[in-house]
């Protein structure tokens, strides 16, 4: 019977029941995939990362939603690097990513994303029925959906059986900012099963590419607008994208099955 380390980690936060939930399950011993899925549902967070731990460098690392295995998870990476400590590199779907300590916390090292317009399909604008759209971007995952105030970002209800019939990971709406964010989002996956995510640093990959040329700052502060709120720093670095958080544990135990 397996007897493995599980974290529950909030990432891209400084206070515990803020940012986004991860759990953190660190593997001795190879595991079936169908078993990580389970794990997943059963822990039943955004996301749970699985790290095998047994030595590698980089550390294989994976990613589970509730319902499916996803490319690239930014708080999940965020929630392992502050339970391993130190730096650390990273084996995943989405190439080697990297993880250092850094004054604010943790610093990440992700792939950038790239947009292109659309005219805004209907299943986004049907999900946003009464929502004036400014513009719609394509990322490798996303759309990017501009809105034109923060409190527009806030107030939306989105229809949530029209963004899972996007053949897209999902929506993200975005504004600028106000006196504390250079720019503020929200993020619906249903088709992942989650219909807000609280915090997502992935979606910041596709936020450097909308707001970092209009900006045009070397260091842009995202806030997410969710219930639970977090806060991204993001550094465009050309092809790559830092971002950088705190993170943190509110349960550690074993894992018995």
């Amino acid at each position: 019977m397996a007897d493995l380390a599980v974290h529950i980690v909030d990432a891209f936060t400084d206070r515990p029941f803020g940012g986004n939930s991860a759990g953190v399950v660190l593997l001795t011993e190879p595991r079936p995939d169908d078993w990580m899925q389970r794990v997943a549902a059963e822990l039943n967070h955004p996301e749970t990362a699985f790290a095998d731990v047994r030595g590698a460098d980089p550390i294989p690392l994976r990613w589970f939603t509730p319902t499916t295995e996803v490319d690239l998870c930014g708080h999940a990476t965020l929630a392992t690097a502050h339970v391993l400590g130190g730096d650390r590199r990273f084996a995943t779907r989405s190439g080697v990513l990297t993880a250092r300590s850094v004054a604010d916390g943790i610093e990440l090292d992700f792939p950038a994303d790239s947009l292109e317009p659309v005219e805004p399909p209907a299943d986004v604008v049907a999900g946003l029925a009464g929502v004036a759209i400014v513009s719609v971007q394509r990322g490798r995952d996303d759309f990017v959906v501009r809105l034109g105030s923060a409190g527009e970002v806030r107030a939306v209800r989105p229809d949530l059986a029209a963004f899972g019939r996007l053949s897209a990971r999902g929506v993200i709406v975005t504004a600028f900012g106000g006196a504390d964010a250079d720019f503020v989002s929200r993020c619906f996956y249903p088709a992942f099963g989650i219909d807000e995510d609280p915090v997502t640093g992935s979606a910041h990959c596709a936020l450097a590419a909308h707001w970092g040329p209009e900006l045009n700052k070397p260091v842009l502060v995202g806030r997410q607008l969710s219930a639970r709120g977090g806060t991204v720093t993001v550094v465009p670095d050309g092809d790559r994208v830092r971002l950088v958080g705190r993170a943190v544990t509110v349960l550690s135990g074993r894992l018995t099955c």
